[in-house]
């Protein structure tokens, strides 16, 4: 019988864990941003977004990536605050 063998490049569970939530909220900010009038800021905040996500994507420090999804889920915060405070006025 062959053991099972796990690729080099596997990720482990606390590592895929924090991978799926990186990636929800890169969705939801995306999801937020179609929202956003114009599309030059549509435009401007879609390859921030982009850009900021890409920088990090080789980031291994648990430490580290904690505190940057903690920056993502405050700028998708704000962003969606500002998004409903426009729809109001």
């Amino acid at each position: 019988m062959v053991a099972a063998r796990l690729p080099p490049a596997a990720l482990t569970l606390k590592q895929f864990l924090q991978r799926q939530k990186v990636l929800g909220i890169y969705r939801s900010m995306l999801r937020a941003i179609q929202q956003v009038p114009e599309e030059a800021d549509r435009k401007y905040l879609r390859d921030w977004a982009r850009d900021e996500f890409k920088r990090n994507r080789g980031a291994t420090d648990q430490d580290a990536v904690r505190m940057m999804i903690t920056q993502a889920k405050n700028h998708l915060e704000e962003l969606q605050k500002s998004l409903a405070l426009a729809r109001s006025s």
